[in-house]
């Protein structure tokens, strides 16, 4: 393993479970502890824990936060109330994806980003510089351990290990509360698909609460899961990965994530071009797609329709859940219609797939 990549606050423990440990996004994670098609069953199925730890978070405080908020992401923070969360992309002037954050607003002069652990960084560069107004900004990341409880079984799990009633907390609330004993911030969000929660905690309680909690799951049967299994669950849900599926390259609208585009709500950085986008007609869709055979769709796999190339998958894999080979890919719109015939070269050889609905897991959450 490199000695150049980041290592979360519970990398010694990851190693002592038997994790299989691997980089992404410049950090030391574990791929897998037992195998990524079991752990994704366990999420599926009853519960799991996850180490988010590498994700970054970035404070954004004082009267003018709300207002740089909303020039950065193109959703409608206005309409966040204290102790919610949205979900939005922050794109450049030409309407390609910075980042896609998740967004809490704790009080009208607090809010906090939740970005991706490759772009923690570059993301911390993009918001100081669009920060005219002195708006107070904080990276809090390496402050801030986060956990992931995700599974039908994880309400349960966690009720009897916090003071805070779990059945108040709605889809992408949050609210501040105690795991056994210790204080965090206890939010109902995650990217599996499943009800679940993502538990913030100061880095010094890190380990302290991973272990209540890893104890807790796996006394009912659940598991520690890694990276593996958390790439084939969010890719049944259609949930995009960063540097795999969007971009700077591409735009929301491309992405299918024109619900996160609030025109309505006033100038934001790409909101010219995407407006432009808009009228114009998009050219070109991230669309699921089946293989309709054994071959395995992965990144950056060529996808014709008949003999013209059409487009590359940005994400592949076999589908724990389905029984079959799933994957992404843009493709041109007249291409892009649910059951148009398409191939993915795999090792120079062409198999047939078809583009289906998608999620292509319907969601408990």
């Amino acid at each position: 393993m490199s000695d150049n990549l980041k290592q979360t606050p519970l990398v010694e423990i990851h190693k002592q479970l038997g994790a299989r440990m691997t980089g992404f996004g410049g950090w030391e994670m574990p791929i897998q502890y037992s195998s990524i098609v079991a752990e994704h069953k366990a999420v599926r199925s009853n519960v799991g824990i996850f180490d988010l730890s590498h994700m970054g978070e970035i404070e954004i405080r004082g009267a003018r936060a709300l207002s740089l908020i909303q020039k950065l992401v193109t959703n409608d923070v206005s309409k966040l109330r204290n102790g919610r969360a949205l979900y939005s992309p922050m794109c450049t002037e030409s309407g390609g994806i910075v980042d896609d954050v998740l967004v809490y607003r704790f009080t009208a002069s607090r809010y906090m980003l939740v970005v991706n652990a490759s772009n923690i960084d570059k993301d911390c560069d993009w918001v100081h510089s669009h920060n005219k107004n002195g708006a107070e900004i904080c990276n809090v990341s390496d402050e801030t351990v986060l956990i992931a409880l995700q599974g039908k079984n994880a309400r349960t799990i966690l009720q009897r290990l916090t003071d805070v009633d779990i059945s108040t907390i709605d889809y992408f609330a949050f609210t501040e509360g105690k795991v056994d004993g210790i204080p965090v911030v206890i939010s109902r969000t995650g990217y599996t698909g499943e009800v679940g929660f993502e538990i913030y905690v100061e880095t010094n309680y890190g380990e302290e609460v991973w272990n209540t909690l890893h104890a807790a799951t796996t006394s009912e049967g659940g598991e520690p899961i890694g990276l593996g299994a958390r790439d084939t669950l969010r890719l049944e849900m259609k949930f995009c990965l960063y540097g795999n599926d969007i971009d700077e390259s591409t735009t929301p609208l491309e992405a299918g994530l024109g619900w996160t585009v609030a025109f309505r709500k006033g100038e934001f950085i790409g909101s010219d071009a995407l407006t432009r986008q808009n009228e114009e007609g998009i050219k070109r869709h991230l669309r699921g797609f089946k293989m309709l055979d054994r071959g395995i769709a992965r990144s950056h796999h060529k996808v014709y329709h008949g003999n013209a190339p059409v487009g590359e998958v940005t994400s592949g894999a076999p589908s724990p859940s389905l029984g079959c080979n799933i994957g992404l890919a843009y493709l041109p719109t007249e291409w892009s219609k649910r059951h148009t015939s398409i191939n993915v070269e795999i090792r120079g050889k062409r198999h047939p797939a078809e583009v289906v609905a998608t999620p292509f897991y319907k969601s408990s959450n």
